[in-house]
């Protein structure tokens, strides 16, 4: 038999964990500490292997819309300043711990379906919608707390340019509203915030979700981003 004060000292740690699993992933998108409030940008975030481990690098199967890059780099128009993700910042955000953040300060994904052995994106048309590939026209972002030797490109399907991170094809999630937001973990069981060194961050894994939907078009066929569902009921969509 257990002491009385060293069973309750058992079971108050026992609730204190099953709080710290609730905490980390709600099962709606209300709570406050869900992927919020960004911390600043450290200058001495070092790209260094975190707590988790990463996977074997390996190439996945190929999704049914993507296509072979073309031949030539130079398929695609110049992308605008406003199209192409002119900076990487390795910093932190609430709960999740180490991330990659872009010039506006969106957490960035990589994709299980990807490859980055030799970089592949599978994720197009619709999947791209959801998850819009982080573009550049000459692979130079501007890095604070990520290392220059781990960034690179890969041409997508249409000649464009995507910058990757260890081989790793960067994404935005439209269901992030915020800046610091990464209601896109594991969304699909695919879906993953990536750290400064291209590993994934298991720190808080919150449920298997569904994406949001994605865009809805405007009478001319231009995307509305803020017509996405994210609500947290998620679609039918598996990207």
């Amino acid at each position: 038999m257990l002491p009385e004060k060293r069973k309750l000292m058992v079971v108050g740690a026992a609730i204190a964990a099953a709080f710290a699993v609730t905490g980390c992933a709600p099962q709606g998108y209300n709570s406050a500490d869900y992927g919020n409030a960004a911390e600043p940008a450290s200058d001495n975030v070092a790209a260094t292997a975190g707590a988790t481990a990463d996977p074997a690098a390996t190439g996945a199967p190929s999704d049914p819309e993507a296509t072979a890059p073309p031949a030539a780099a130079d398929a695609a128009p110049e992308l605008s300043a406003e199209e192409v993700t002119s900076k990487l910042t390795g910093t932190k955000v609430a709960r999740m711990g180490k991330v990659v953040v872009d010039d506006e300060g969106f957490v960035l994904y990589r994709f299980d379906k990807d490859g980055n052995n030799p970089a592949k994106t599978n994720c197009v048309g619709k999947c791209a919608e959801i998850w819009p590939p982080a573009m550049t026209n000459d692979g130079k972002p501007t890095l604070k707390g990520v290392d220059s030797e781990l960034v690179g490109t890969v041409t997508r399907a249409d000649g464009s340019k995507q910058l990757t991170l260890k081989g790793w094809p960067l994404y935005r999630y439209i269901g992030d509203k915020k800046p610091g937001n990464w209601k896109g973990q594991n969304v699909s069981g695919t879906w993953f915030v990536i750290q400064p060194d291209g590993a994934k961050n298991l720190t808080c894994l919150p449920k298997v979700s569904k994406p949001v939907a994605p865009p809805a078009k405007d009478s001319e066929g231009d995307s509305d981003a803020e017509s996405g569902d994210a609500g947290g009921t998620g679609s039918d969509y598996s990207y």
